[in-house]
């Protein structure tokens, strides 16, 4: 074989692709794998920044990171972990409903971590460079993608050539590799756009996820260090455009307003941006010597910011089916092999893709007999300790064993 041959290539160097390489490379040293990407990760910045983009990791998620040597240069950077998580309606004429969760309830530490994303890819690519058996080629941009009973050939722009008996792509919700391999999705667009940004509080967020269910979609303050909370406003496309066009004082007026002040007056605002929200899911998971990951195989609303973790779900799964057919003597791009995946990964991501949409709809909804019962549920559920602890436990992932060993 050339050496450009790879027995995986994982087209995408983000948190999930650059994951699945770090997972493939501890479990399987026998195999040779290479990482495309466009871009080059961002490894600097001004330390009292903070990203704009974040994500809650689980106890699941938490333990891939650390069994593929992340997790301590994660830590080394800047995580911000969350005792407690309180969610409340905006209500109706009969009143809101809320719900208090408390990790010590539950003999836990904390409910997870909100972590910033540039601090887990450069974490990611930080262990990347300790594995001999990983090459990235980074920046670059692929021009063409041909497969075949055998292997499948990328063909780079600057016309190099890599061949591999495995094609995974991890390269997000365009995915150019689910475009090329003609895997059609199916989903729809939720009408509202992500508003994120991150402030600083006139009082501490006292290490709680908060997030508040408003008529036009759910508003989340995401607790950062030093007392910094992270924003997450989902509206109106339009509503949301006027919120990044207003003076930073008004917004932050506002932004107080729709919060209810729990936090008190919001003393500095950074940079805001928006994203448009979708949820979609492939109509296939693989195809011969192809496999889709996270975003490129499932978007949903990050309502319950779920969306990397199950990204990360996948990659540990789709290791877990790697490794058998290694041990086994099968092919690794084999149809039959991946199929496993496919079917493992798709009865999980469609329930919580249902299970999220049907939250979204459930609190969007104007009719006050809905509006009534969402309240009376939040407040019954929140008395009902052994029913919360089951939720948190879902969200948790805390019973969740990872497939890496």
């Amino acid at each position: 074989m050339s050496d450009k041959h790879y027995d995986i290539i994982i087209v995408g160097g983000g948190m999930v692709g650059a994951s699945l390489a770090c997972g493939l490379a501890e479990e399987a040293e026998q195999l040779k794998i290479a990482v495309i990407d466009a871009n080059e990760p961002r490894l600097e910045w001004d330390k009292d920044s903070y990203d704009m983009r974040v994500s809650a990791i689980t106890r699941a998620s938490q333990n891939i990171f650390k069994k593929i040597g992340a997790w301590d240069k994660i830590v080394e950077q800047r995580v911000s972990p969350y005792t407690d998580m309180f969610v409340w309606d905006e209500g109706s004429p009969a009143g809101s409903g809320e719900i208090h969760f408390d990790s010590a309830d539950m003999g836990e530490t904390d409910l997870g971590h909100i972590i910033e994303n540039r601090v887990i890819v450069k974490a990611l690519h930080q262990r990347i460079q300790e594995i001999p058996q990983v090459t990235l080629y980074c920046p670059a941009r692929l021009e063409k993608i041909e497969f075949s009973q055998d292997k499948t050939s990328l063909i780079l722009q600057d016309k190099t050539e890599l061949t591999s008996n495995l094609v995974v792509g991890a390269d997000g919700t365009r995915s150019w590799i689910r475009q090329q391999a003609d895997i059609a999705v199916k989903g729809w667009d939720f009408d509202q756009a992500a508003l994120v940004t991150t402030v600083k509080t006139e009082k501490y967020h006292q290490d709680t996820a908060w997030q508040r269910f408003l008529r036009t979609g759910p508003l989340a303050f995401l607790p950062l260090t030093d007392g910094y909370s992270s924003i997450v406003w989902s509206t109106a496309p339009e509503e949301a455009k006027r919120l990044t066009e207003i003076s930073e004082d008004a917004f932050a007026t506002e932004l107080e307003q729709a919060f209810e002040s729990k936090l008190g007056k919001i003393e500095s605002v950074a940079g805001r941006a928006v994203f448009p929200l979708r949820l979609f899911e492939t109509m296939h998971y693989v195809k011969p010597r192809l496999a889709l990951v996270g975003d490129a195989a499932h978007t949903i609303h990050p309502l319950a910011g779920q969306g990397v973790n199950l990204g990360l779900a996948d990659v540990d799964s789709l290791i877990s089916v790697i490794v058998d057919a290694l041990n086994d003597k099968k092919d690794i791009g084999d149809f039959k092999v991946l199929r496993r995946y496919e079917r493992w990964r798709r009865a999980d991501n469609r329930s919580m893709l249902v299970a999220m949409d049907s939250l979204k709809r459930l609190f969007g909804s104007e009719l006050s007999i809905v509006k009534d019962l969402r309240g009376i549920g939040l407040n019954l559920t929140n008395k009902l300790t052994p029913i919360k602890n089951l939720i948190m436990q879902q969200a948790m992932a805390i019973n969740t064993d990872s497939h890496l060993k």
